[in-house]
C-alpha cells in the first residue's frame, strides 16, 4: 500500500467535510447570483437573494412555531411559487419534507398525514377542504393547517387558517439555517402511489438528492442560467429533483399551475424556457395544440419525459416542433430519473426519422450519479444482451432510497441481493440499453400516474352487480394508457357502464377509475385464473 499505509493526520475535519445536501446549492447561489432571476410565477419575480431571504423565513417561522429537527412538514399544493420555497424551506430547519400528490382521495391523504406524523401542513386554498376532510378522518394527532392562497389563480385566503405569507412575517430572513450534520439524514418522504394497496412512505437523504442535482444537467446537456417550466408536478419525487438542482446553475424556476398546452407555449414565448419534463401526455398535448395557442420560438427546448415509454408516433411528431425529447426512466423510490436514451450520435444520426424515435422510446442507460442498473433474471443473473430475453430492472447507486418508512420487511424485500428491485420487466439490447416490456403487477400509467389494477379491481367488486373484473391499460392517444374494466355481471343483474364508471369514481382518485368498461365472460384458466393477457390481445385487437 506504500505511504498510504500511515494516512495519521488525514482524517475528516471541517475544512475538508461537509456533508453533501441540495440546501448548499441555494446559499451558494444567494451569494454568486443575487440579482439574477430565480423564480417566476405569474406577475411576481424572485432575485436568489430574495428567494433564499424568503426560504430563511419559512425556516424560521417553522422553528418558532415549535418544528424540530426530524419532525414532517407536509405540503398539498399544485406547481406554485410556496411550493417550490417549501423544497428548501422545509429541510432548511431541520425538518423533513412530505410532498402529497395533489389529486388522491381524502382517506389516502388521511392515511399519508398519520402514517408520516406530519406536525404541519402547507395546503393550497383549492384542495383546503380536501384537507380538512383527511385531517377530521385522522385518529392521532394532526397537523396544524397553514393555508397558502392564490388570488391570482382565483383561490383567495378562506380566513379559517393563518394564510402562508402572514406565517412567513413571523419568520426572521437572517435565520441560520439547520443544515444537515450526516449526509444521511432525512430529507424527504415521498409515498408510492399505492399500487399493492397502502402507499409506501419512501424515504429521500441529502445525499442522494445531491448527487441527483450534480449528474442530471451533465445528461441534460445543461449550461449556466437555464429558464426551467415545472410540468412535473413538485409533489411527485420533489419534482425530480430540478427544483433542488436550478440554484446550482443560477438558472431560472418557471412555475406552471395549470398544465395545458397555451400555458407551455407562452412560457416558450413569453420567458424563454430552455428545459421541462414531464409524461407522454404533455408530448401529446403539445402536438395536439390548437394553432391559437401555439407560439413562434426560435431556440430547441429540452425535454425529459418518463411514464409509460412514449410511442415512437409521438416523438417523431413533437420534435419537428422544436422540442429535443430524452426519455428517461425511475421510480419514487430512486429520486426519480436514474436511466435515459443518450443519444449515440455517430451511430444514429443517420437514421430517418421513425428510427430515430424507436431508438429514443427505450429505456436506456444508467445516468451518471448511478453506480450500476441493469436487468437480471430470478436467480439475480444478468440476462442475455439479445433484446429477447426478459428480467427485472435492478438498481443500485447513492440515488436510491434509505427505505420504506415503518416497513422494514417491504424494506429487506426491495433490497435482497444487494440491488433495489424496481418490478419493471425489460430486454436489454447488445449495447447494453434498457427497454422495458411490461410493467409487474399490472401496474397502469396514466398521465404519468401509477394506478394499481389490483386496487381499482377492488372497488369494482363491492359492487352489487359485479361478479368477476379484471382491469388493464388501454392505449389511450391522450394519457398514455387508462384503466379498462372488464366485468362479467352476476347471473340476473344489468348496469349501465356510466353507473359503475360513478361507483368507481366516488371511492378512487379520479386517475384511477376506469375510463372504459366492458361487459363480457372473463377468459380463464383451468383452475380459474382470469388471462389478463388475452384482454390485453383483445384491445390491441380491436
Amino acid at each position: 500500500m506504500g505511504w498510504m499505509a500511515d494516512e495519521a493526520g488525514l482524517g475528516k475535519r471541517a475544512a475538508n467535510f461537509v456533508p453533501l445536501t441540495p440546501l448548499s446549492h441555494l446559499r451558494r447561489a444567494a451569494v454568486v447570483f443575487p440579482d439574477r432571476e430565480a423564480l417566476v410565477y405569474g406577475a411576481r419575480r424572485l432575485s436568489y437573494a430574495q428567494y433564499h431571504g424568503r426560504v430563511s423565513q419559512l425556516a424560521s417561522a417553522l422553528s418558532r412555531a415549535g418544528i424540530a429537527s426530524g419532525d414532517v412538514v407536509a405540503t398539498v399544493l399544485p406547481n406554485i411559487l410556496p411550493q417550490v420555497e417549501a423544497s428548501f424551506g422545509i429541510p432548511a430547519c431541520g425538518a423533513v419534507l412530505n410532498t402529497i400528490n395533489i389529486r388522491l382521495d381524502v382517506d389516502t391523504v388521511a392515511y399519508i398525514l398519520s402514517h408520516g406524523e406530519a406536525k404541519y401542513v402547507l395546503a393550497d386554498t383549492q384542495f383546503l377542504g380536501l384537507v380538512e376532510a383527511a385531517i377530521a378522518r385522522m385518529d392521532g394527532p394532526a397537523p396544524q393547517i397553514i393555508e397558502v392562497a392564490d388570488e391570482a389563480a382565483g383561490f383567495p385566503a378562506t380566513g379559517r387558517h393563518m394564510e402562508y405569507e402572514a406565517f412567513l412575517d413571523t419568520g426572521d430572513a437572517d435565520f441560520d439555517w439547520i443544515m444537515p450534520q450526516d449526509e444521511w439524514e432525512s430529507l424527504a418522504l415521498n409515498y408510492t402511489s399505492g399500487t399493492t394497496g397502502r402507499p409506501k412512505g419512501v424515504v429521500y437523504h441529502h445525499r442522494g438528492a445531491y448527487l441527483m442535482t450534480m449528474g442530471t444537467p451533465v445528461s441534460w446537456n445543461m449550461g449556466l442560467y437555464p429558464k426551467y417550466l415545472t410540468i412535473v408536478p413538485l409533489f411527485h419525487c420533489n419534482n425530480w429533483n430540478h427544483s433542488w438542482m436550478m440554484p446550482l446553475l443560477g438558472g431560472t424556476i418557471v412555475c406552471c399551475r395549470d398544465v395545458s398546452a397555451k400555458a407551455i407555449y407562452d412560457a416558450i414565448g413569453d420567458e424563454g424556457v430552455t428545459h421541462f419534463g414531464g409524461a407522454p401526455i404533455v408530448l401529446n398535448t403539445i402536438i395536439n395544440a390548437p394553432e391559437d395557442h401555439r407560439r413562434a420560438f426560435d431556440h430547441t427546448v429540452e425535454v425529459f419525459t418518463a411514464g409509460a415509454p412514449p410511442p415512437a408516433a409521438t416523438l417523431a411528431a413533437v420534435e419537428p416542433l422544436g422540442f429535443n425529447v430524452t426519455q428517461v426512466y425511475g421510480l419514487t423510490e430512486t429520486y426519480g430519473h436514474v436511466t435515459e436514451t443518450t443519444w449515440n450520435g455517430p451511430k444514429w444520426d443517420g437514421l430517418d426519422q421513425a428510427g430515430k424515435a424507436a431508438i429514443k422510446a427505450r429505456t436506456g442507460v444508467m445516468m451518471p450519479m448511478m453506480e450500476h442498473i441493469t436487468v437480471m433474471d430470478e436467480h439475480m443473473q444478468q440476462v442475455p444482451m439479445d433484446s429477447e430475453a426478459a428480467g427485472e430492472i435492478v438498481i443500485r447507486g447513492n440515488s436510491v432510497m434509505k427505505g420504506y418508512l415503518k416497513n422494514p420487511a417491504a424494506t429487506e424485500e426491495a433490497f435482497a441481493g444487494g440491488y433495489f428491485h424496481s418490478g419493471d420487466i425489460a430486454v436489454q439490447h447488445a449495447d447494453g440499453y434498457i427497454q422495458i416490456t411490461d410493467r409487474a403487477k399490472d401496474i397502469i400509467i396514466s398521465g404519468g400516474e401509477n394506478v394499481s389494477s389490483v386496487e381499482v379491481e377492488g372497488v369494482l367488486m363491492h359492487h352489487p352487480a359485479v361478479s368477476l373484473c379484471a382491469v388493464v391499460a388501454k392505449p389511450d392517444d391522450k394519457w398514455g394508457e387508462i384503466p379498462c374494466a372488464f366485468v362479467e355481471l352476476k347471473d340476473g343483474e344489468d348496469v349501465e357502464e356510466a353507473e359503475l364508471v360513478a361507483f368507481a369514481r366516488e371511492r378512487l382518485a379520479g386517475f384511477k377509475t376506469p375510463k372504459v368498461v366492458v361487459f363480457c365472460e372473463l377468459p380463464k384458466t383451468s383452475t380459474g385464473k382470469i388471462q389478463k393477457f388475452e384482454l390485453r390481445k383483445s384491445l390491441k385487437e380491436g
